[in-house]
């Protein structure tokens, strides 16, 4: 990264502090201007790194991400609720079966090793 990137980073990080500074500079019964501080030290954060090389890599990725979760094929709600059900009858079952071994073991360690049910 470049120096001038490096700069435009840092740049940003101070202006998101600087908002979040104005919030709390800002006397508490004034709500909405103490949320406008933030929004605008975040909408000018966002503009400088806009302008950086990093922000720019960001948005291509950014761009891309939304192009891949467009080509997903998702489920239909028949599908979800079937793969929710078989979800939850696998979860009973496994519970059932540590249920069984947890048992097992206590009687086993409990009752007939160390005798201590008689």
């Amino acid at each position: 990264m470049e120096s001038v990137d490096k700069f435009k980073v840092a740049a940003a990080l101070l202006l998101v502090v600087a908002g979040v500074a104005g919030y709390y500079a800002v006397p508490a019964d004034q709500g909405v201007l103490r949320v406008v501080a933030v929004v605008v030290g975040l909408l000018l954060a966002a503009t400088v790194l806009w302008f950086s090389s990093p922000g720019r890599s960001f948005v291509d990725y950014a761009r891309d991400s939304v192009k891949e979760a467009q080509k997903v094929v998702w489920p239909s709600k028949k599908e979800t609720w079937q793969v929710t059900g078989v979800v939850f009858l696998f979860v009973g079952v496994l519970a059932l079966f540590m249920w069984a071994v947890d048992s097992g073991l206590a009687w086993l360690f409990y009752d007939v090793i160390l005798g201590r049910g008689r």
